[in-house]
């Protein structure tokens, strides 16, 4: 694949609130003409808050349009997304409302943090959310203990499909305990009740790579999917992006050679670049990214050339 980097779309500004990066861009089709990028911002005690940016389907480095504010912040004390929230895929249920499965980190003494999964839905076309539950609906398992999280929901023949990555261990990297996660795979009727474990759907073989982050899956056909990820080395303490291959969705080839979508040096992705999410729209292919500090200058988005 070859893809033409269109710059930062959008990038947080004083009128804010105080808010800063732009974390994680997850694009949505609110209707022919737009698409809703739901994104997280931090705030001062560095936790995560969704809010969107309305941009145009044909052209998704123009903005029409954004939320007066988050539409969605952290959980009640003592819960499981009680120091902060990522977006990572909405999905239009069959009842209309829009689902929108996030990311909930905990802070813990033993360990630097857990990260679950957790579900609100909009009754409103993506303007305002409300939690499902105070609760993950992704919780933690003796199989897949301090992480569960990062999924992507695909709705297909009225199941609910996830992809997400899930662990149980940490590593020392260059004296900082990281995380150590892979690609997991499970099934829903209803897309809120989930089984306890997953199946392993990419395991880590690479002895540089210490995990996954943010798996999107775009389905082409019957038998063909793609599969859009993010890569954590060890060796550049930083994310690079990952590209596999699938008939069934559920056994990867990996092409990350075919990916195409890297670094810039001396850019704001000139040392990271993380959190591909890709959309067809209006006969265009769109890829949405984060580049240095998990979007610190906002997200930007690069066209598929071929």
């Amino acid at each position: 694949m070859i893809w033409n980097k269109r710059g930062i779309v959008w990038a947080p500004t004083k009128q804010l609130g105080g808010y800063t990066h732009g974390m994680g861009p997850t694009p949505f089709r609110i209707d022919e003409d737009t698409l809703r990028v739901f994104v997280t911002v931090l705030d001062s005690k560095g936790r995560g808050h969704i809010q969107y940016v309305d941009v145009l389907a044909e052209d998704p480095t123009r903005v029409v349009g954004q939320s007066d504010g988050p539409v969605l912040g952290p959980g009640i004390p003592g819960s499981f997304d009680d120091n902060g929230i990522m977006a990572l895929s909405p999905v239009r249920a069959p009842c209309g409302r829009i689902f929108l499965y996030y990311a909930g980190f905990e802070i813990c003494h033993h360990i630097r943090y857990r990260i679950m999964t957790g579900l609100a839905i909009s009754e409103d076309n993506g303007k305002t959310f409300q939690r499902y539950s105070n609760t993950p609906i992704l919780d933690r398992s003796d199989e897949e203990l301090y992480f569960r999280c990062g999924p992507f929901v695909l709705l297909n023949d009225g199941k609910f499909r996830m992809w997400y990555v899930a662990g149980s261990r940490w590593i020392d990297v260059a004296g900082k305990q990281m995380p150590v996660y892979d690609l997991r795979y499970a099934e829903s009727d209803d897309g809120m009740t989930w089984p306890s474990r997953g199946c392993v759907s990419m395991a880590l073989t690479d002895g540089d790579e210490h995990g996954f982050g943010r798996p999107w899956v775009v389905k082409r056909g019957p038998d063909d999917y793609q599969l859009f990820y993010s890569i954590r080395r060890t060796s550049l303490g930083a994310y690079r992006l990952g590209y596999a291959e699938s008939s069934d969705g559920l056994s990867w080839t990996r092409k990350d050679t075919e990916m195409g979508l890297d670094v810039t040096p001396g850019g704001f992705d000139g040392k990271a670049i993380m959190y591909s999410a890709v959309v067809e729209a209006q006969g265009r292919t769109w890829c949405f990214y984060n580049g240095d500090g998990f979007g610190a200058a906002g997200f930007a988005v690069a066209e598929l050339a071929e």
